[in-house]
């Protein structure tokens, strides 16, 4: 009991902490959901009468495409395997998932397949219930070495490397890589072009050149870059520069004790990020984590270059094309004065309930294998600009000449295939993660507003985040 009602303290800390991650997953369902019986029984009837078994899936999407996308994936497995009913439930952010995710389980209706971003793992590792059971089961353990499941090929073993990497924990892959993104620059070149650039800029030095030129021109854009205020850019950068956000190889080797804010390369990013405010190069909307904002600016050519989550190149592409102007996408710009090490991934993955029938965790299992298998996992790709999830849907796309029509996508993908194998470029894993990344995400604003010392306001910040660490530690260490 001590440890749930831990659980619960560090979820309402998350809860009260954050907003939505990664990308524009901010358009609210009301949708209710039901649940399966959780009754840990091994055996299910076979009756051809029987109804079928429901598989509920609740995921951060509620908007029209990536909502609609998943309840067809989910038909069409449903018509696959009538024994079967997965029932997909959208909410508004990854933190309402997760926040009624704990409450389901505190029921005794958990759902089957939950869907919770990169930021929550830790937490989702040391989930329990009531029981001290553990409230998620390793897809690897799960599947057991088999290589299909009710006839469905497993993928897990084909996911791409930067997402295996992230969230494969003491040899185990413990939840099925969904949407992965990275961060990377959206460029409107015919801004660029007017301006004499023939490329996007690739490093820090080389914005500030570009933006002196763009700015120069007579008829200029408002401002020449900008993107979110929110603490996954600032890990990136460390990620950029082989900086690890916490000890123990990024949390990697142990769990992470302590956080690293004020690091010599956080701050010579914030006061590269300052700097570009200070010369009105770069605008701040006001609002943290405004990805409708900063997209907004770049949509109506108020900036010329846009560092964004991957996750929305098929509609920057497209927003681009119907306003005419041309949207070439390139790496996230670099510190030109550092070793250039790589960038991680953002996104989520499906976690599967633990005390499953049998039946019911094969249902899961087969629904999330099938759910990215090589044609399902291009055409999300091609939906949206998450990344190709598994090795295969690149084979796949690149064969019908996906990339040759679409040179855009393939930029993000690139850019985590080139990253270094480190605990830097793979990405922190941390107890607190969403909360620590909004003490990030306030510290910048105070800088970029209130114009303060960025040295002493990060300082600030890390004793701040240190606490965070060390009150979620005191629970679970």
């Amino acid at each position: 009991m001590k440890r749930l009602l831990a659980l619960l303290f560090a979820l309402l800390l998350i809860v009260a902490a954050c907003g939505s991650d990664d990308s524009s997953d901010d358009s609210a369902s009301s949708d209710d959901s039901s649940s399966t019986d959780d009754s840990g029984d091994d055996t299910a009837s076979d009756d051809s009468g029987s109804e079928p078994i429901e598989i509920e899936m609740w995921i951060a999407f509620s908007d029209d495409a990536r909502l609609n996308y998943t309840k067809d994936r989910a038909a069409e497995f449903n018509e696959k395997h009538p024994d079967y009913e997965v029932v997909v439930t959208s909410f508004d952010s990854y933190n309402t998932v997760f926040e009624q995710t704990q409450l389901a389980i505190e029921d005794g209706n958990p759902p089957e397949v939950i869907h919770f971003f990169e930021a929550a793992t830790q937490e989702a590792l040391d989930a329990i219930d009531s029981n001290g059971d553990p409230i998620f089961k390793s897809v690897t353990e799960a599947v057991a070495g088999r290589t299909e499941i009710l006839g469905e090929p497993i993928v897990l073993g084909d996911v791409v490397s930067a997402a295996t990497q992230y969230y494969t924990i003491d040899g185990s892959l413990y939840s099925m890589p969904w949407n992965t993104s990275s961060t990377i620059m959206f460029s409107n070149m015919n801004i660029l072009n007017e301006a004499g650039i023939t490329e996007p800029p690739a490093t820090w030095a080389e914005v500030e050149a570009a933006c002196d030129e763009i700015l120069a021109l007579a008829d200029a854009p408002d401002n020449c870059i900008t993107w979110p205020n929110h603490g996954w850019f600032f890990e990136q950068s460390l990620g950029q520069m082989g900086a690890d956000l916490a000890n123990n190889d990024n949390g990697r080797s142990g769990r992470a004790t302590e956080v690293f804010l004020n690091s010599d390369e956080a701050i010579e990013y914030v006061q590269w990020w300052s700097d570009l405010d200070d010369s009105g190069d770069y605008v701040y909307t006001g609002t943290q984590r405004d990805w409708d904002g900063t997209a907004a600016a770049f949509n109506a050519q108020n900036a010329a270059m846009l560092i964004y989550s991957s996750s929305d190149t098929t509609v920057l592409t497209e927003n681009g094309e119907e306003n005419g102007f041309e949207v070439k996408t390139s790496y996230m710009p670099y510190n030109q004065d550092r070793e250039y090490v790589g960038n991680l991934i953002g996104g989520a993955t499906l976690w599967m309930a633990n005390g499953l029938t049998t039946a019911e965790e094969d249902g899961a299992l087969a629904f999330m294998n099938f759910f990215s298998n090589p044609e399902n996992a291009a055409l999300w790709h091609q939906v949206t600009g998450y990344i190709p999830i598994t090795n295969a849907a690149t084979d796949f796309l690149e064969g019908e000449g996906w990339f040759d029509e679409s040179p855009n996508s393939a930029v993000a993908s690139a850019q985590l295939n080139d990253a270094a194998d480190t605990p830097a470029s793979t990405g922190a894993l941390l107890g607190n993660f969403v909360a620590i990344r909004d003490v990030v995400t306030a510290a910048v604003e105070d800088i970029l507003v209130n114009d303060v010392d960025v040295k002493t306001r990060m300082d600030s910040a890390q004793v701040e985040a240190q606490r965070l660490l060390d009150d979620y530690n005191e629970l679970y260490g």
